[in-house]
């Protein structure tokens, strides 16, 4: 017996930005969008935060132990849409999300 398989293709949506809020409200219109067009969505999945920490002398010369710290942390989300159509794929592209907002989509 061959069990054949068929592939259903999955598009994934990976949402990034530095602000928490200004990501889940840009979701929200991802997700809005997809619906309007009658697609189905899974997620929006929180991935976790990238958090990145940088520690910096305070003074070039004296002062050595004198440091300050700063902190740059990105907020992540998925959102996957089993069996795309056409029109799903073109809303998501015409879609006026705010600046700051970085999404990457992939057909998987």
């Amino acid at each position: 017996m061959s069990a054949s398989k068929q592939v259903e293709s999955v598009l994934r949506l990976r949402v990034k930005s530095y602000d928490a809020r200004l990501i889940d409200s840009a979701v929200r219109q991802i997700v809005e969008a997809i619906e309007r067009y009658g697609g189905s969505v899974v997620g929006p999945i929180p991935l976790p935060t990238a958090v990145r920490r940088y520690t910096v002398n305070r003074s070039p010369f004296v002062h050595k132990k004198s440091r300050e710290q700063f902190e740059m942390k990105v907020h992540k989300r998925l959102v996957e849409v089993p069996k795309p159509d056409q029109k799903i794929v073109e809303a998501l592209g015409s879609l006026n999300l705010p600046a700051g907002i970085d999404v990457e989509v992939k057909m998987v």
